[in-house]
Formats: structure tokens, sequence, C-alpha cells
């Protein structure tokens, strides 16, 4: 495994309670994310340094950029199903209504894949049995691609499109699928890594954290944010631990490959009910880190909705 030769900035020194799901839009050149508890989106230009905010109705788990051919905007995952987001107007369309029970379910992590279908899976909030899913949407329906899991994270797919990962937070592990694109089907679900849990009394400081939000490199390689462990691991397409890379914050929720080459990390991160003393010590909780790395990641997918 190769040392840490990162060095770790900030990009936007406003805190999110719960940074979640970065996206940089391939077009506008910016950076999307959302804070989940503050039911807000945010976009945030590099260039400008402005951060924009955008209101809306319940919680904001995933977003993805639609195509211009089907109006643009941002399709946003919502407790309460999907909508489109017009961000020169600020106004908001329903898409489609949760396939879920909305008293104990929201979406969570998602992307659109290269086809155009949109992904996301959930979180069971009261956290047991294991009820969460993971859900499809194309041509205007949802359909429920996997299950059994507590909190839906992780999603990514290889370069080549032919295998998709998943992720339950709760159980530590990472799942890998075969992926059919053209039926945009999987199959074949096993373990592409697992991680330790925290034992009773275990001091954060000794804990490596549990699978959050992640991203896919160009040479596939698999980037992982680890919350509550203080770091990103990246992963070979064969699963070999590569590299860990120590981050300021405790709570890094999810990476995302930005900038004009496509060579900045941005991880977003979470502050809320965080120890007060905790907070203290890194001051730059909630914040949107970055970093540069060697190699390109994939560039975002957009959605199509018919």
């Amino acid at each position: 495994m190769q040392e840490n030769l990162y060095e770790v900035g900030v990009a936007v020194n406003t805190a999110a309670r719960l940074g979640e799901s970065p996206l940089w839009h391939p077009v506008e050149q910016v950076l999307y994310y959302v804070d989940i508890p503050a039911c807000q989106v945010l976009r945030f230009d590099p260039e400008s340094r402005e951060l924009k905010r955008w209101d809306v109705a319940t919680e904001v788990g995933c977003l993805a950029p639609i195509e211009a051919s089907q109006g643009g905007g941002l399709l946003l995952a919502q407790r309460d199903g999907l909508w489109r987001l017009d961000t020169a107007s600020g106004e908001r369309h329903r898409i489609a209504a949760a396939p879920y029970d909305t008293l104990t379910q929201r979406f969570n992590d998602g992307k659109a894949d290269p086809q155009g279908r949109f992904w996301a899976g959930t979180v069971y909030e009261p956290r047991e049995p294991a009820l969460a899913a993971l859900y499809r949407y194309a041509g205007g329906e949802f359909a429920c691609m996997a299950n059994q899991v507590v909190t839906a994270n992780g999603l990514a797919w290889t370069p080549d499109g032919s295998l998709l990962y998943w992720a339950d937070t709760r159980a530590h592990t990472v799942y890998i699928f075969d992926f059919d694109a053209a039926s945009g089907s999987i199959a074949n679900q096993r373990v592409f890594a697992r991680f330790a849990q925290r034992e009773a009394g275990q001091p954060l400081s000794a804990y490596g954290g549990r699978p959050d939000g992640a991203a896919v490199d160009e040479r596939g390689n698999y980037w992982l944010a680890m919350y509550e462990g203080q770091r990103l691991v990246q992963f070979s397409p064969g699963g070999e631990l590569l590299r860990e890379v120590a981050l300021p914050v405790r709570c890094p929720t999810m990476p995302c490959f930005g900038g004009a080459d496509l060579r900045t990390i941005y991880v977003t991160s979470a502050c809320d009910k965080r120890p007060a003393a905790e907070l203290a010590e890194q001051p730059w909780a909630g914040y949107v880190l970055q970093l540069r790395v060697e190699t390109p990641g994939l560039s975002a997918n957009f959605a199509k909705l018919t």
C-alpha cells in the first residue's frame, strides 16, 4: 500500500450539517452537492468562489444532471420522490413519487448510469431490520434491483460499464455486481471489500470507519470515503487496497472527481451530531475538501427521464 502523498485543502469553507453527493457538472464546470438534513442543494463555482443554495421541502439524498435534450437542470432524489430542479429559475417539478414508505425511508446515495438510467439507494431509518433497497428509475418507472441493506451507499460503475459497486454502510461491506448495460439488470452479487466493525469501547482513533460514498477513476480504481474513519481508501479493480489518504475530518461522506482535467477529488463531509470536543479539534468538519491526484476520474453521467 502506498503512502499518503496528497495535500488536502479546503474547497468550500462553509459547513454543511451532512454534506453528500458531490457532483462535478461536466458542462457547467461547477460542483453541486447537497446538505441532507438542511434540505438544501448547493452549487460551488471554483473560479468565482460563489456558493449558491436552493432550499427544498424534503431531504435530498443525491442528484444527477439531466440531459440538455430533455430540459436540463438537476434530477433530485428527495424523501418524497424524484424532482427536477431548474437551476436557472429555481423552479421544481415532481417527476415520480417515492417507491417506499416515506415515514421510515428516504433516498440516500445515487447516480445515473452510463445509459442515463437513474439509480438510488435508500436508508431504513429505524436501522432494524435491513429493509433499505436499491432502485432503478427508467422509462418512467421504478424497479427494485437489490435489497436487504440498512444504508445504501458506494454506488459506482467500472470504466467499461460491466460492473456495479454498491455498499451497505451498516454492514461495513462493499458489494459488486455484473452489470448488463443493454437491459440495466444486475446479477452475481459478491463481496468486493469488507471492513472491521467498531468494537464496544473502541476509541474512534482506532476505528477504520465504514463505507460511505465512492467514485471511480479512469484506471478503474475505486475511491471510497470511510465515515468516522477520517480517510479515503483506494482499491484496485481486483480489490487490492492501494492507498489510504488521511483526512482532517472524522466523517468524510463521498468523493467525486472534478476540475477541467478531472484530477481534483472533492470530498464532502459531516459535522451534524458530532461531539463538541471533536468539532473543536476539527474546524473543517462539514466543509468540502479537495486534493489533486495523478489519474483522472470518470465524468458524471447524465440522466434521461424518458
